[in-house]
Parts: structure tokens; C-alpha cells; sequence
């Protein structure tokens, strides 16, 4: 999950520096997307994290195949080869229930995908000392004004 997460963190809306990573997505591919389907895909996934939005994930089928323990599993197709891990492990999160860890930073200013590994799964901030104390520190202050 934590290239997934890396994935997602390619795009980088945050109005602040306080983060580490924010990779750019040509780092990740290459040359090899022409076509802008990372980015689509990297989109689509952000989007399908933000509640109401419906992703646009066509583009990136699945099958199963067959796989060396006897069974089957879930494989991507993609003209990308370095999408292919990435939408099979997202596969994989929706089937097990782990996607509904990875999130999407509460603070509007922010954005970052995170895991959330806190026991109940309902973390809001991809870093307490950062997003959390700030939104905490602005409600602190509507309420004393």
C-alpha cells in the first residue's frame, strides 16, 4: 500500500512544505506515459478517496488469471507497464478492505494520501502535528474570538 500512497502523493496541492516525498510523476515513469495515463489513473484514484466522486477507472481493466499456487488472482492490463502494480495492489485493497484505509488529508489546504493505521480507522490528518494541530489551533481561536 505504501506505493500506492507514493502514487497518489505524486500530486502535490498542499499550500505548505511540511512533508517529505512529493515525488514528481515523471520520476516514477519515464518517458514511458505519452498518453497522460498516470495521470488519469492517479486522478481517478484521488477521486474514488473524496466522498461523492465516482472514478472514471475504465481505462485500466482487470481479469483474473490464473495464478503458480493453482488459484486465481486479479491482473491489470495498462499500455503502461509501471501502472500495472499499482492498479492490481488497489485491486487487491478494495477486495481485502484496506482501501478504505488510504485517505485523503482532511485540511483543504493539504490533501495528502495517507494510510491510516490508527485502530478504529478514523484518522482526518495525514500528520497531527501538522494538519491536526493547525486545524485544532483555528477552531481554538474561532471559538475564543
Amino acid at each position: 500500500m505504501d506505493q500506492v500512497v507514493a502514487f497518489l502523493n505524486t500530486l502535490d496541492v498542499r499550500s505548505f512544505g511540511s512533508h517529505e516525498g512529493g515525488d514528481v510523476l515523471g520520476s516514477w515513469l519515464g518517458e514511458a506515459d505519452r498518453d497522460g495515463l498516470a495521470e488519469g489513473l492517479r486522478g481517478a484514484l484521488r477521486d474514488a478517496l473524496s466522498e461523492g466522486a465516482e472514478p472514471a477507472l475504465a481505462a485500466f481493466p482487470l481479469r483474473l488469471v490464473p495464478d503458480t499456487a493453482g488459484g486465481l488472482r486479479l491482473a491489470a492490463q495498462s499500455p503502461v507497464p509501471a501502472l500495472v502494480p499499482i492498479v492490481e495492489t488497489v485491486a487487491n485493497a478494495v477486495v481485502t478492505g484496506a482501501w478504505a484505509r488510504i485517505k485523503l488529508c482532511a485540511a483543504p489546504e493539504c490533501r495528502w494520501a495517507f494510510h491510516d493505521v490508527s485502530r478504529n480507522g478514523g484518522s482526518r490528518w495525514c500528520s497531527m502535528a501538522v494538519c491536526g494541530n493547525r486545524h485544532k489551533t483555528r477552531a481554538y481561536r474561532q471559538r475564543q474570538s
